[in-house]
């Protein structure tokens, strides 16, 4: 999914992953299919509609939304139809917040961006880790942190839906190896 205000980089790892998938179909879903502005300036076409999108989604990911867009009433309850029916659901930054506002989120074991973590427990988490990785998976739900979190919650859907050997491949193809050249990528790690 994307809309005004979404993080590109939340969405990357998602499209990168599933789309050296064979055979699958990726739809960036919004609204209209008019170009919305991703953040900072990165402008992109929809390709299916909220009201063209299939009955059921295999993967629901959900990146990161400017605060107007994730708490339009239209987008809360996309999120909560198309959400309860997918297999899977990725959460990455506070994307995970509209999961929460979609009802999404009661009783599960979550994290977010460092900003959205105490939003967590009032939308119904169980727990809200705070440190300890990028993702944190509970059921079909994987939530992760910005940036790489986006790519490591699709390897590990990839891993478990399409089999670890594809998801060897596309970690491979994408050569995903992060190694901070500046070191501190997290509270934990900050001088």
């Amino acid at each position: 999914m994307i809309g005004p205000g979404f993080l590109p980089m939340d969405m990357v790892g998602v499209q990168a992953v599933f789309g050296f998938s064979p055979g699958a179909e990726i739809h960036l879903l919004w609204k209209t299919l008019d170009l919305v502005e991703g953040f900072p300036a990165w402008w992109t076409r929809p390709t299916t509609t909220f009201s063209d999108c299939p009955e059921q989604l295999y993967v629901l990911a959900v990146p990161m939304l400017a605060p107007e867009t994730s708490n339009d009433p239209e987008v809360i309850a996309f999120v909560a139809k198309q959400g309860r029916q997918a297999k899977y659901l990725i959460g990455v930054c506070n994307g995970v917040v509209l999961l929460g506002a979609a009802g999404l989120l009661q009783g599960k074991r979550v994290t977010t961006s460092l900003n959205s973590l105490p939003l967590l427990e009032k939308l119904g988490a169980a727990e809200v880790v705070a440190s300890g990785g990028s993702v944190v998976v509970d059921g079909n739900l994987y939530t992760a942190r910005p940036g790489i979190g986006s790519f490591e919650a699709a390897l590990m859907v990839a891993d478990v839906t399409l089999g670890r050997e594809f998801a060897e491949l596309a970690n491979l193809v994408v050569e995903y190896d992060p190694h901070p050249p500046l070191g501190p990528g997290t509270i934990e790690n900050a001088g």
